[in-house]
């Protein structure tokens, strides 16, 4: 019998759904480091996570930490919330005044999130809960009632690659987005393309390694799609230590990765240079002292800084202008701007963008 790809797609959904609502318990039932966070907490998220309830904490299934900051105030959409652990901290981050919508396609997982809704609230110092959380899936935000420029900043913690059409998935995430908003995740990547016994696998999918991004047709999507330069924030290699599922892999090596991307109409494809300076004047929680654009940026307060096009309007452009000035405008041009992570600089194909 062959599928269509309507039912492919069911099925699909169907095995994440029973390996995340029934197969797994907690965070101790996987088989991968590929959804355990390996990166570190920042410091003033630490009180946050102490007030959360231990059910939320214990079936917490993320391979980074996608929380930026600057969050106060902010309508947040996080895809694929689960127990709702990045969400309520998001929540906590974003205040009273601020937002965040929940969406997931498992209802055992959301019970628990919404269980948990007025007591949290009430344990941040909130008169009511400023979280909401849907049951639904992430390829159509649209049947959620997620209207178009409705999201300040989207986050997702390794669930993207589990989405049977990403490409759909990252189409909803730009159309929700406000101008100058921003996408960040957490998620799988591979340094290739997956055999069908690999991406077809109930168990690697579940793991987040059937779905893993291969570098360069995530670049190729998210340039499609408006997205010319993406960030790569942190990474870490992904172990697999069941022989079993390393037979199937095989050569194929992982990382987990934390990406971000903003939603702005002035970047290009390539770094160029027009003599633009930045300076971080400070005020972001968190980063009293420096703040982290992405894995080779690096701002240090009131420190200059001279920057691409590209960064320029990521810090002027964004919810993070107020805590910066840049210098110079692009009247002026350069050529390209001489800028790339050491491991892009070396010859390495997966850095996440052109600077």
């Amino acid at each position: 019998m062959q599928l269509t790809a309507t039912t492919a797609a069911d099925i699909s959904r169907d095995q994440v759904r029973d390996y995340y609502g029934r197969q797994l318990q907690s965070s101790a039932d996987l088989k991968t480091s590929a959804c355990c966070s390996t990166e570190a907490i920042p410091a003033h998220h630490k009180p946050i996570l102490a007030l959360l309830a231990d059910e939320v904490l214990a079936k917490f299934y993320g391979c980074g930490s996608p929380i930026p900051a600057a969050l106060e105030g902010c309508t947040v959409l996080d895809l694929g919330c689960g127990t709702g652990r990045d969400a309520f901290v998001a929540a906590a981050l974003a205040g009273p005044e601020g937002r965040v919508i929940g969406v997931d396609m498992t209802e055992e997982q959301l019970a628990v999130a919404t269980r948990y809704e007025a007591e949290h609230a009430t344990r941040f110092g909130f008169a009511a809960p400023n979280t909401d959380f849907r049951l639904g899936t992430i390829e159509d935000l649209g049947a959620l009632g997620l209207d178009d420029a409705s999201a300040d900043v989207v986050i997702s913690n390794c669930v993207l690659n589990l989405a049977p059409d990403q490409e759909t998935v990252f189409r909803e995430i730009f159309r929700v987005l406000k101008p100058g908003g921003e996408l960040y995740f957490s998620d799988v990547f591979c340094d290739r393309r997956l055999p069908a016994h690999v991406t077809q696998d109930p168990v690697l999918v579940g793991e987040c390694l059937g779905g893993a991004f291969y570098d360069e047709d995530f670049r190729r999507l998210m340039a499609r799609i408006g997205w010319p330069d993406y960030r790569i924030v942190a990474q870490s290699v992904v172990t697999v230590d069941d022989p079993a599922l390393q037979a199937k892999l095989g050569n194929a090596r992982f990382l987990s990765r934390t990406i971000r991307a903003f939603k702005l109409a002035s970047l290009e494809d390539r770094c160029e240079d027009h003599g633009q300076v930045a300076y971080y004047r400070g005020g972001i929680e968190g980063s009293e002292h420096a703040f982290t654009l992405d894995d080779h940026h690096v701002f240090e307060k009131d420190r200059p800084m001279l920057v691409c096009g590209n960064s320029a309007a990521m810090v002027e452009e964004t919810r993070f202008g107020r805590y910066f000035e840049v210098v110079g405008d692009r009247s002026v041009h350069y050529g390209l701007f001489d800028c790339a992570p050491v491991a892009a600089a070396e010859g390495d194909a997966s850095a996440g963008s052109c600077c």
